[in-house]
């Protein structure tokens, strides 16, 4: 667990973590601009103010500094935590970041806290979030054992599981703010340890400019997710408004057969979530 201090986030630090002596050599104007978008100061002062709480605790404070509200819609259709079942949440994911505290706190206290996120692994560094989490490396762009023995883990555990199956937030598309492919893993995971999948729709954007910043990097191919760099900013772009969450109805796991393959029902699914919205 990670010691939440007064400069938890320190861009300098980071680089020298990552570069080593050649971090030196990095112009005060890139890191001056690093800390910038990554809004670092804002960021340290949230951090600090919260550094004794944990859990939904932890993310609701965060949500009211944020002044951020949820509408829910449909939900008739959450699966009671008493019937003795677990289940598997999935949703779209337009925010990248937000909206996943969103549903960390409408899950968080649905669940009493038997909940645990598939997220991707940066968000270890908010030690607050860090007990809910499954941390995955999506720079990777690939499972390891690692991951795949810590899904196991959690599902073994008991806790009711949610994914952003896209893994990576929404991108305009066509014209379209919609996700990547899904993968298959919250299916699959699924179907091995027979729990339902409750889909659930998240309202949301980001702003022009990120979708602008991350298809110009799709087109060149870049190497790094530049568009992620811009995810605190989006935060705080988002602060102050209210989002709607729509559940859908829990899809039994018997219903993914063999008629079709992993990824033909994760698309399904896919489908089915956006049909929520």
């Amino acid at each position: 667990m990670i010691e939440v201090t007064e400069h938890t986030i320190d861009v300098n630090a980071l680089l020298r973590s990552k570069m080593g002596n050649k971090a030196d050599k990095v112009p005060n104007f890139v890191t001056n601009w690093l800390k910038r978008i990554i809004h670092q100061d804002e960021c340290n002062s949230i951090l600090w103010e919260n550094k004794d709480l944990s859990g939904v605790e932890w993310v609701d404070s965060i949500l009211k500094t944020l002044k951020t509200n949820v509408e829910l819609k449909g939900a008739e259709n959450l699966p009671s935590s008493t019937d003795g079942k677990r289940y598997t949440f999935c949703s779209n994911h337009p925010l990248g970041g937000l909206d996943g505290l969103l549903i960390a706190q409408l899950l968080g206290h649905k669940y009493k806290g038997n909940l645990r996120l598939l997220v991707n692994d940066l968000l270890l560094n908010l030690p607050g979030l860090a007990p809910m989490c499954v941390p995955v490396n999506t720079v990777a762009h690939k499972s390891n054992r690692g991951t795949s023995e810590a899904i196991n883990n959690a599902f073994n555990d008991g806790y009711n599981m949610f994914f952003f199956p896209a893994g990576l937030c929404s991108r305009k598309i066509d014209g379209k703010i919609q996700d990547l492919p899904w993968t298959k893993t919250f299916l699959v995971k699924s179907i091995q340890y027979k729990r339902d999948i409750v889909p659930m729709h998240t309202s949301g954007r980001n702003s022009d400019k990120f979708y602008r910043i991350a298809n110009i990097c799709k087109a060149l191919h870049s190497p790094v997710n530049v568009a992620m760099l811009y995810l605190a900013d989006e935060l705080f772009r988002n602060t102050n408004k209210t989002f709607t969450i729509t559940i859908g109805k829990p899809i039994p796991w018997q219903t993914f057969d063999k008629s079709r393959t992993p990824i033909q029902w994760a698309e399904f699914v896919r489908n089915k979530v956006y049909e929520l919205q």
